[in-house]
């Protein structure tokens, strides 16, 4: 006989209902998969937004500069100014999923200081593939760039090592095209002829500041003469025993010249402590030491220094970058008579003529050092072979008198290049001059063009306002 069934009451469902835990992780998923999908589609659709915006940053940095350039130099009209932004962006930026693009430019003539603004912004918006969901089918965004010219100038001078080792495994005409390719970069940011200018300091031992300066005041001649030697290892490096107490005390023999039509431009360290200075020449003990820099008979002085020359008209790139084709590795590695040469010819007047500074602009002041090898030699100390820690030490006090600031500023900028092809250590002084993240090293040649490239996109935002 079968019992019957007892009546399972609606409260005790609900309470086995409750207490059943089977189907639970299923159901936790399906609630919770709509938010992951969207916090992960989130991620995805905010990078191609970023992506965006960044492409579009480039672009108006650019055509910015372009329309300053064309207003600046009268080839469009103020009235241009909106159109010509608009079609050089477009030229510029391709991203095909943004869509809804808005650029708009905007001039501002100039101000009491003489300073003159084109401000383009931009717009756009990307169609989302996964926020959509969420209720934001698209995502807006916008940048902006800004140029100001007449306010801000820039003069840079660029220290090239043309030592002898710098003729191997292809560092000179690897060093070469990528200079020239700066010379264009600046080109590029020059709106007046009084823009950006640039000069060239080939060094080695020492540097020439050409034969047509043999009567300039500035010019020390007493050492004036040439040493030679029996010893083959001090004939190898005769140019270290420039001076006559140099030559005697390492057994040489001191021949001085009959007068300056032997002198071929050349030009040692100053005098200590001119030699870490850029003190103006006013006396015999601050004046530049002219040397003939003969070994063995062999004059092997580098090519002649460029003062600042504007880079703003063809002519004068070409003349530039011609100096840079001059360039010929010859001689040991005095970097401090490089950073000093290069700190002269952005002082006005003597020694090189460098143009006075309209106190009406404010000027970045640039110094880009390159070299390949350890100190070794200058007037004083080393062999031309060896490190010399003494010229390291004079390097040091020089960049610290470079550095030094006026009001809280630093006045001058330095970026340092050190091409170690031949697995030498770091170079702490070149490091140790380089402002913070200015010091690009790199052991092959092919790493010059990447360093410059990266100094050229840095001297580039100078001339950028955000």
């Amino acid at each position: 006989m079968l019992k019957s069934l007892t009546p399972i009451s609606s409260r005790g469902l609900l309470r086995r209902f409750a207490r059943n835990e089977n189907g639970n992780i299923a159901v936790l998923f399906s609630i919770a998969v709509l938010p992951i999908l969207t916090f992960v589609g989130a991620a995805v659709d905010y990078t191609r937004v970023s992506t965006a915006r960044t492409a579009m940053q480039s672009a108006l940095d650019s055509a910015t500069l372009m329309v300053s350039k064309d207003l600046s130099s009268g080839a469009i009209k103020t009235s241009d100014v909106n159109a010509k932004a608009q079609v050089y962006f477009a030229s510029l930026y391709n991203n095909k999923d943004v869509s809804s693009i808005n650029v708009a430019a905007t001039y501002t003539a100039k101000d009491s200081q003489g300073k003159s603004t084109i401000s383009v912004t931009g717009k756009g918006s990307i169609t989302t593939e996964f926020m959509k969901i969420a209720g934001y089918p698209k995502l807006d965004f916008s940048t902006a760039s800004t140029t100001t010219w007449g306010g801000t100038r820039m003069r840079v001078a660029m220290a090239l090592d043309v030592t002898g080792s710098m003729g191997s495994a292809g560092k000179m005409p690897a060093m070469q095209d990528a200079a020239k390719k700066l010379i264009d970069t600046l080109k590029g940011l020059g709106t007046t002829a009084d823009d950006v200018y640039v000069s060239i300091i080939p060094f080695a031992q020492m540097v020439s500041v050409g034969v047509s300066n043999k009567n300039a005041a500035w010019l020390k001649w007493d050492g004036l003469g040439s040493c030679s030697s029996s010893n083959w290892y001090y004939a190898a490096y005769m140019a270290r025993f420039s001076t006559k107490e140099g030559c005697q005390t390492n057994g040489g023999t001191w021949t001085s010249s009959s007068g300056k039509g032997s002198w071929k431009g050349c030009v040692t360290d100053r005098d200590k402590p001119a030699d870490t200075t850029n003190t103006p020449p006013v006396s015999s003990a601050t004046n530049y030491q002219a040397v003939l820099y003969l070994s063995n008979g062999i004059n092997i002085c580098p090519a002649d220094i460029l003062p600042m020359t504007s880079a703003y008209s063809s002519d004068n790139v070409t003349k530039i970058k011609d100096k840079i084709d001059d360039l010929v590795p010859n001689g040991g590695t005095n970097q401090p008579i490089g950073m000093a040469w290069a700190w002269q010819t952005l002082l006005p007047g003597d020694p090189l003529g460098t143009p006075a500074k309209d106190p009406l602009y404010k000027y970045n002041d640039v110094i880009i050092l390159l070299s390949d090898g350890l100190n070794t030699i200058n007037r004083y100390d080393g062999n031309g072979s060896d490190v010399s820690p003494e010229v390291d030490s004079r390097q040091r006090l020089l960049c610290d008198n470079i550095k030094v600031k006026t009001n809280g500023v630093q006045e001058i900028s330095i970026y340092t290049i050190q091409v170690n092809t031949d697995n030498d250590p770091e170079s702490a002084v070149l490091k140790y001059c380089a402002d913070d993240g200015k010091f690009f090293p790199t052991s092959t040649a092919d790493g010059i063009a990447s360093a410059f490239s990266a100094i050229g996109a840095s001297l580039s935002q100078l001339r950028i306002a955000q």
